[in-house]
């Protein structure tokens, strides 16, 4: 019986080795197929990290040139501001010269042909004297009045009506004009 047991035995050793070498390799193959899934959804997990990063730095690269983009039209938009004080300082100093009588006299006939008849000028209390012989040819009233720093404002007959001229008026009607101008100048 002996030969019967070991014949047993060995039947039942080499069942059972084929039994764990079929585990062992069912084993194998899942571990293979998990692995294999792993190492797809870790690629496809750094496909969509990479995708993100870059749609970040896009993102972020566009902010920073956008920021830039304001802050170039900030500081544009403060040089041209200095630009105009400047101008307008400087024509306050015109209108506080003794030469300025003729640029007085030429902004009071223009804003004469433009209402017509008038019945006084208005004109500041500086620059009263530099006036003074045209509004007398003309035979007006010569009033003053310190708001008005740089022209003169011509009162129509019956009091009703008035056309001020005076350089800062120009100035801010024509400054769309002139600023563009300006850019172009500074910065071509």
């Amino acid at each position: 019986m002996s030969k019967l047991e070991d014949i047993l035995q060995n039947e039942v050793a080499s069942e059972i080795g084929a039994i764990a070498a079929e585990a062992e390799a069912k084993a194998k193959a899942i571990l293979e197929e998990a692995r294999a899934h792993a190492e797809a959804i870790k690629a496809n997990k750094l496909r969509q990290l990479e995708a993100e990063h870059q749609a970040a730095v896009r993102r972020a690269e566009s902010a920073a040139e956008l920021l830039v983009s304001q802050a170039r039209i900030a500081a544009r938009g403060q040089v041209m501001d200095q630009v105009k004080a400047e101008v307008s300082q400087r024509l306050q100093k015109l209108a506080g010269q003794p030469e300025f009588g003729d640029t007085l006299q030429k902004l009071a006939e223009e804003a004469l042909k433009s209402i017509g008849k008038a019945e006084s000028v208005l004109v500041n209390p500086a620059q009263a004297s530099l006036l003074n012989s045209w509004v007398q040819s003309r035979g007006l009233k010569l009033n003053t009045d310190p708001a008005i720093r740089d022209g003169v404002r011509l009162v129509a007959e019956g009091g009703r009506a008035y056309v001020q001229n005076a350089l800062s008026e120009r100035l801010e009607r024509a400054w769309s004009t002139l600023s563009a101008q300006a850019a172009k100048a500074i910065w071509g």
